[in-house]
């Protein structure tokens, strides 16, 4: 399969960030643009976030601010109204927690009327297939499809988000984003979940919705679990009231002291912790390395579960299976896990304790978190651009490297004229670009810079640093 490059994009990754930036890009009316999507899954718009079936995993953001466009805050709103089958005649609304697999339908959807009608093509091509190699000139990308084709762009776009991190091996290992019942989980058994973040939520969602009897041990170094959304306004700061450059110490203390004072006004954290969104990108791009160091490695954990909330109809099945006893939190390091065919033993010791301790369950789901280690990728094209030197680990290592106009650094610290990233590729560039209200952003003004490029710009202006809505 060839292309001739001109005017067209390759995003390779039709998950949300490559859907939401193939979407920003033909919404232009310049009738030359074309894209081309790369998906190895066989449907856009789902990737990891969005393609379960579990009717219990809801978004984790109001309906409001889920919309494609941040111009059009409810466009999002308006299609969940005519579309959502599953309302059972419950009309949604701004504040609705939707369900993640309706918001996947709702992205897929996005792009529909740009892929023209039989006989007919249209701006938009989708490629279902893998990336396996890539060829870069000074004007050009040519991307190796695994069935042995390959396609030429004047830009290419990698947008492949997560790596899953299913573990594999021994039967005791099961998959927390496939179905208990398709895994093979006894509802009897004793199951563990490393990691107490929103993966563990799911999980739980899943394992009650198979009607799990036996008990479910989540574990992590902290023991915290994410607080949920409450129906609060985002506090209204100025750009003026926020430390930039200031060392993590005193961005903690100032943020404290602010959420503290707001709850003493009769007001809520949330509200300190929303309003401060439009404003992390900047934050996170000022804050010394070793501030950024020290955030990774000692308040991370502490700022998801309050930054990253579920949905209260989620928070009421966590309690509920918390009060019975059925879930068990335990904050501890895990010293060693030894697996089996049937069981597994984990040996710990609790957070502030000296004694070890045992537990044996009969299966284990691994939801500690993403991949942050770039060079441990399991994406056979990313693996391509690193054995070819197109690009390299950020210093972070939590990520690649890219600039402010999300072009990829390559080894030699030269940003590309050809080759980009988006969505959660950059998170060390960015760090809120996990949540579609700050991904969406990155797209619309990454979509206007590429389109400046095809006009031959030859100095773009960079991308704005701001995040997205609450």
């Amino acid at each position: 399969m060839s292309a001739e490059s001109g005017k067209h994009i390759i995003i390779v990754g039709g998950g949300a960030s490559g859907v939401l930036l193939a979407c920003h890009l033909l919404r232009d009316d310049d009738e030359a643009i074309r894209v081309t999507l790369i998906e190895k899954r066989p449907t856009i718009g789902r990737g990891m976030a969005y393609s379960t079936a579990q009717p219990g995993h809801l978004l984790n953001v109001r309906a409001t601010n889920m919309s494609a466009f941040a111009d059009d805050p409810l466009h999002f709103c308006r299609w969940l109204a005519e579309n959502d089958e599953d309302a059972h005649g419950e009309q949604p609304g701004p504040l609705t927690f939707a369900q993640r697999r309706v918001y996947g339908r709702y992205i897929a959807e996005l792009v529909t009327p740009h892929l023209g009608l039989p006989g007919e093509p249209g701006r938009l091509r989708i490629i279902y297939g893998q990336g396996r190699t890539i060829a870069t000139t000074p004007t050009s990308v040519t991307i190796g499809i695994d069935d042995g084709s390959s396609i030429t762009g004047g830009l290419a776009v990698l947008a492949t988000g997560h790596d899953e991190t299913a573990k594999s091996g021994p039967g005791c290992y099961v998959n927390p984003w496939e179905s208990p019942a398709d895994s093979g989980v006894d509802r009897d058994a004793a199951v563990l979940i490393r990691g107490t973040g929103l993966t563990m939520v799911d999980f739980v969602v899943s394992l009650r919705a198979n009607g799990h009897r036996g008990p479910i041990y989540a574990m992590s170094r902290r023991g915290l679990l994410p607080q949920a959304h409450r129906p609060v306004s985002a506090l209204t700061l100025k750009r003026e009231d926020i430390p930039f450059g200031a060392s993590l110490v005193t961005l903690w203390r100032w943020l404290r002291r602010l959420a503290e004072d707001n709850v003493a006004r009769g007001g809520d954290w949330r509200s300190v912790v929303d309003g401060i969104r439009p404003y992390t990108w900047e934050i996170w791009r000022s804050l010394p390395f070793d501030s950024k160091q020290r955030f990774l490695r000692h308040a991370r954990a502490w700022w998801e579960v309050h930054r990253h909330r579920m949905a209260p109809e989620v928070e009421r099945q966590i309690h509920e299976a918390l009060a019975s006893g059925q879930l068990r939190v335990i904050a501890a390091k895990t010293l060693a896990l030894v697996p089996s065919a049937s069981l597994a033993r984990i040996t710990y010791r609790r957070r502030g304790g000296d004694n070890t301790e045992t537990l044996d369950v009969a299966k284990v789901a691994e939801c500690t978190g993403v991949y942050t280690d770039p060079l441990a990728t399991t994406n056979s094209l990313l693996k391509q651009v690193f054995a070819q030197s197109l690009a390299r680990p950020d210093p972070l290592g939590i990520g690649i490297d890219v600039d402010s106009n999300c072009a990829i650094v390559d080894q030699a610290g030269r940003a590309s004229p050809v080759l980009y990233a988006v969505g959660p590729l950059t998170r060390a560039a960015f760090w809120e670009i996990m949540a579609v209200p700050d991904i969406r952003v990155q797209c619309a003004e990454l979509a206007a810079l590429l389109r400046g490029r095809l006009a031959g710009q030859t100095a773009p202006p960079k991308l704005e640093v701001t995040g997205g809505a609450a």
